[in-house]
């Protein structure tokens, strides 16, 4: 199954409490609470989005964090390659000589436009709109199983 870690969503819970306070500064300690997350939790989300240049850390009596830019600018690609690196969907999607299969390799491609997809996907989510509920049409795939073949079908082949 594909999915993001535990910690990279409460990372995205914290970036979004942090969006909704509009440049105000908050504590390890008030972000726990906000966000419904243990304080230890808190902060092992924080160093990594700090590092990614994503939150700003002030000291002192009045410390605490803020996004480091407006959360439309920030897209969710950025939140998950800041908590689990770059996005790879297999060994090889992001770099050539990780696996022995390489050379007779017919998947290999179709793997890496795969990958393209989903981090294209994350780029075009903002935190801005991540706290917004989304609209209940907003899946950009069909109800019908067809369309949404024919779909991504396109996708893969580039059109």
């Amino acid at each position: 199954m594909l999915r993001v870690t535990k910690l990279t969503d409460y990372a995205t819970v914290v970036l979004t409490v942090l969006a909704a306070q509009h440049d105000r500064v908050l504590s390890a300690a008030e972000l726990a609470e906000r966000a419904g997350l243990e304080a230890p939790t808190v902060s092992k989300v924080l160093k990594p989005l700090a590092q990614a240049g994503l939150v700003e850390g002030f000291r002192g009596a009045n410390g605490g964090y803020r996004l480091a830019r407006p959360a439309d600018e920030i897209g969710l690609i950025e939140v998950v390659e800041a908590m689990e690196g770059p996005l790879g969907m297999t060994e090889c999607s992001l770099h050539e000589g990780q696996c022995g299969l390489e050379r007779q390799c017919g998947v290999r491609a179709n793997w890496r436009r795969i990958n393209d997809v989903v981090v294209e996907a994350l780029s075009n989510v903002t935190l801005a709109q991540m706290l917004a509920p989304a609209p209940a049409f907003a899946s950009p795939l069909s109800t019908e199983p067809a369309a949404n073949a024919k779909r991504i079908d396109l996708r893969l082949a580039g059109a």
